[in-house]
């Protein structure tokens, strides 16, 4: 048996039956189709930073990422950069920062490794890594065999795809391949990012300095020195919603005051004429203040989204503080809020699904 919690950025979880590091794209293929073989669960385990594991643990083998290996080509006027499921993230996007490369800058300070990239449709101050990516290296669990995914193929959508949704335990990613922009300019699509950089260059560099400034003030950057980073990042999804349900919303909260006279709700346009709302906000205006806390599970003082643990939680804590947070916001507002992070050892996908 081996504990998780050290695996994971919530630091909560109980322990796993058998824990296999794979340090090549053959020990992670073998080591997935060794437990599919002896008809046991596996758990691909990557940086641990959308993880949510249960109490109990998780009964099955944890095949656990560690490939290396980055490859950069040019093929026409973009630059192909081929990484393994197994890097580090945030070290990925800092070293093409430095190559020039644009198309990733606005993802720096997102932990976690590539492999969860495509999984998650990762996306941060404008910029999705679906922008970029061209192909997705997998094995094929159910076929036997390794396959590249093009881009088209992935059914990418806002913080979605075909290896969370309906193909989620039939793909195991073993390497991305993104597109980037030589010389291109920096993405400056978010008001917050924007103003952030008022009166500076807006050069790649300077947008990936202004991301990681803004995640680690609201403590989305992992930090040792910043309780507030121990968490599962944004524990909700930005939910999407009909214009219907947005209006209700945004007419409840005014009744209700928690939207003032001359103040309008944050929404943004989504694809098939719905409407994206912003989950923080939400859940701010249905009067769950920041720092909120039920036993060692809290919401994070920094940002309204995050459910940190602020020492000795346990996953029964932090799914209680979930359900709380999400009751508020439908009984004030009328909209129901999504998790985010993949749960392991629990009876379901979503375990809050039932409440």
């Amino acid at each position: 048996m081996v504990p998780l919690e050290g695996f994971t950025t919530l630091r909560i979880g109980g322990p796993a039956r058998e824990l296999v590091e794979a340090t090549t794209e053959g020990d992670l293929i073998d080591a997935v189709r060794e437990a599919d073989e002896r008809g046991d669960r596996v758990l691909v385990l990557g940086g641990g930073s959308n993880l949510v594991v249960a109490d109990a643990g998780f009964d099955g083998r944890v095949a656990r990422v560690a490939t290396r290996g980055v490859s950069l080509s040019r093929e026409g006027e973009r630059v192909a950069v081929r990484a393994a499921a197994g890097e580090p993230w945030d070290a990925l996007v800092a070293r093409l920062v430095d190559e020039g490369l644009a198309g990733v800058e606005c993802l720096a300070g997102i932990p976690g490794l590539v492999g969860a990239t495509p999984v998650q449709n990762v996306g941060a101050y404008g910029q999705e890594v679906s922008d970029t990516i061209t192909r997705v290296r997998a094995w094929d669990r159910r076929d036997g065999r390794v396959v590249e995914l093009a881009a088209g193929q992935c059914d990418f959508g806002y913080r979605d795809s075909l290896f969370k949704r309906d193909a989620r335990d039939r793909y195991v990613v073993l390497a991305v391949t993104f597109a980037l922009r030589p010389g291109g300019a920096p993405a400056l699509r978010y008001g917050e990012l924007t103003r952030a950089l008022e009166g500076r260059d807006a050069t790649l560099a300077t947008v990936r300095d202004a991301v990681v400034s803004l995640r680690r003030a609201k403590g989305m950057v992992l930090d040792a020195g910043d309780p507030d980073s121990q968490s599962a990042g944004s524990f909700f999804v930005n939910p999407v919603v009909d214009e219907d349900t947005a209006r209700g919303a945004e007419a409840r909260a005014r009744a209700s005051g928690a939207l003032r006279e001359g103040e309008s709700m944050p929404r943004f346009a989504a694809p098939g004429g719905r409407v994206k709302l912003a989950a923080g906000w939400l859940i701010e205006r249905a009067g769950v203040a920041k720092g909120t806390r039920l036993g060692n599970a809290a919401v994070s003082q920094k940002h309204s989204l995050a459910l940190v643990n602020r020492g000795g939680a346990t996953a029964r804590e932090l799914l209680a503080l979930a359900a709380m947070v999400r009751d508020a916001v439908r009984a004030r507002l009328g909209v129901t809020l999504t998790p985010e992070p993949v749960f392991a050892g629990f009876d379901r996908d979503d375990p809050l699904a039932s409440g």
